[in-house]
């Protein structure tokens, strides 16, 4: 039988050759699990290199932060070139019929997450700006939201802009398109005085590359070195892992990183000094790949810890310990270290579930539930179990997760959140329910432990994922109501 060492290695390595599927119960239902925004992925060499193998490895390794839509951009002797469609980067990349056209020594790329509505292709990214010849001069890709997007706009459309998508990301490529003549490095500067809210930004125009980040640094960025004249920034560091680029460190917030047309290497600017870090805790519990480094944090030990965490905040007698498939298994192994209780890997997820499937009947749509995530029930049938999941977001799939085990004959069910109640939405990036959606929002404890049905409940407390993430300097904003950053999202301004 395996140890645990061996587990974790197990469940890490399988990510380098499979997307990171997060939750797969939450997939069913996308309403009841936060959805990232998007990831992003920019690269700049001085020299050619293989622009459109080296920026699919990265939005693959990024495909667990968007599963709609993706895109390129590539710069090639001072021309770009863009690609964008539906699908996911594999798909989107088979379909290219002409690769040598995205060869070139810069490229910025994008996944784009699924949305709740109707898929509008025209808010697909790279978004990109063209001069009076039709040529491309600007492209970015955005991670985040914009908290005054439409107030901007409306004060952009008053001086003639035409916007063609509804999405904030469009206001950050027209600010910086209408302040070019200040320089790159001067209309960027010029855009993040104006914008309020997250955002993480790569982008290039016809000879120059750069990539910025919010003055909060609330969404990651990562910058990396393929050697001493390539170098990578992208959402995560599994992204630079995927091309063979080092880390070298994040982006700091409220900095820009850009070339020069006349030097060589990445040259570096402070917007603000002394800018507050509030990156977003939630990153650490359920959006980032587990074998990601973020502000020199490894999220899978932070998982982990969060484990050994509620069981020293919760402890409860027990036979086996499991965790949800990808995002709670860290964290059921954390807990097995440090209560002794067995840890196994009892639920069998089955890896060629994309989509879900179209069914007319609720009582079939039920049984899509066991063939993405299905339980081994000699394991478990007439024992104590403890369930472990990133979170809890408006009940229903940890109710459906519920209804397995106890049809699998579990005898006890110890229910353990490793992240705090979620009582309020995101504005900052993160597309989660509305307050009155949000179950521990409107239930306590105790009426939520009766409505999953299970014998006890507990949530990490938030003294306890601070001590786990090792300060405060991060956005809690979904656990507190207190966001590092006004709230006010434009009610009429979304990115669906």
């Amino acid at each position: 039988m395996k140890d645990l060492q061996q587990y974790k290695e197990d469940y890490l390595q399988q990510f380098t050759e499979r997307p990171y599927g997060r939750n797969l119960l939450k997939i069913e239902d996308p309403f009841d699990a936060p959805s990232e925004e998007c990831g992003i992925f920019g690269l700049y060499s001085n020299h050619d290199v293989d622009t459109f193998s080296l920026s699919q490895f990265g939005l693959f390794a990024l495909q667990h932060r968007g599963q709609e839509a993706c895109g390129i951009s590539v710069m090639k002797d001072g021309k770009i070139t863009n690609i964008k469609d539906e699908g996911l980067v594999l798909d989107v990349f088979k379909d290219i019929r002409n690769p040598e056209s995205f060869m070139g020594n810069s490229a910025i790329g994008h996944t784009r997450y699924t949305t709740a509505g109707d898929k509008k292709k025209y808010n697909f990214q790279p978004f990109f700006a063209k001069n009076e010849y039709d040529q491309i001069i600007l492209s970015i890709a955005h991670n985040g939201n914009l908290t005054n997007a439409h107030e901007l706009k409306k004060e952009l459309e008053a001086e003639g802009v035409v916007f063609k998508a509804t999405s904030d990301s469009e206001v950050i490529l027209r600010l910086i398109q209408k302040n070019l003549d200040l320089g790159l490095r001067g209309a960027i500067k010029a855009t993040m005085e104006k914008i309020k809210g997250a955002y993480s930004v790569v982008g290039m125009t016809r000879n120059k590359f750069f990539a910025f980040r919010d003055f909060h640094g609330i969404r990651p960025l990562v910058l990396g070195a393929i050697d001493e004249k390539t170098f990578v920034a992208a959402s995560e560091s599994v992204a630079l892992d995927a091309v063979g680029a080092q880390y070298v460190r994040d982006i700091l917030p409220g900095e820009i990183v850009y070339t020069s047309e006349n030097e060589t290497g990445l040259k570096s600017f402070l917007v603000k000094e002394n800018c507050e870090k509030r990156i977003c805790a939630f990153e650490y519990i359920y959006f980032a790949r587990p074998d990601s480094i973020l502000e020199n944090i490894n999220v899978h030990e932070i998982r982990e810890k969060s484990g050994m965490k509620i069981w020293e905040q919760a402890p409860v007698e027990a036979d086996i310990v499991i965790g949800v498939p990808d995002s709670g298994v860290p964290a059921a192994i954390g807990f097995s270290i440090a209560s002794g209780i067995p840890f196994r890997p009892v639920l069998i997820k089955n890896r060629y579930i994309g989509r879900s499937f179209i069914v007319p009947s609720q009582e079939m749509r039920e049984r899509i539930v066991n063939l993405k995530l299905n339980p081994i029930v000699s394991e478990i049938k007439g024992k104590r179990v403890v369930i472990i999941d990133d979170s809890i977001v408006r009940g229903t799939t940890s109710k459906r997760l519920v209804k397995i085990l106890k049809d699998a004959g579990v005898k006890e069910i110890h229910f353990r959140s490793v992240s705090p109640p979620i009582i309020a939405p995101c504005y900052l990036g993160i597309d989660t329910p509305t307050k009155k959606d949000l179950i521990s929002a409107n239930m306590n404890a105790e009426e939520l432990r009766q409505y999953l049905g299970v014998d006890s409940l507990e949530f990490l407390s938030m003294d306890n994922l601070k001590l786990i993430l090792g300060s405060s300097n991060h956005c809690f904003g979904c656990f507190t109501e207190k966001y590092p950053v006004p709230a006010g999202p434009d009610p009429d301004y979304t990115d669906e």
